[in-house]
């Protein structure tokens, strides 16, 4: 599996970064992705989630595994990095 597509659509919020779509070989999308800072600065994508009747949210759609789910941010911080500097002043 390939990522074929990385969108970022930047907020200009205190906390949320950007939202992010990734598409998959060129055949599978998945939306609702956000870059959020965290407390110490640092950088993480949030999963597409819903809240659920106890106000506890859940992942709609998620890696499985430690090792996709670093491939994936990293590569989604890379194109939010790229995007940050194409905007101007």
């Amino acid at each position: 599996m390939q990522i074929t597509e990385i969108r970022i659509a930047l907020r200009s919020d205190d906390k949320l970064k950007a939202f992010v779509s990734v598409t998959f070989d060129d055949a599978f999308v998945v939306r609702g992705m956000k870059i959020i800072e965290g407390k110490d600065g640092h950088l993480f994508v949030a999963m597409p989630s819903r809240k659920k009747p106890d106000g506890t949210y859940q992942d709609v759609a998620h890696p499985i595994n430690v090792d996709f789910r670093q491939f994936l941010e990293d590569q989604i911080i890379i194109e939010y990095e790229k995007e940050k500097m194409n905007q101007p002043a």
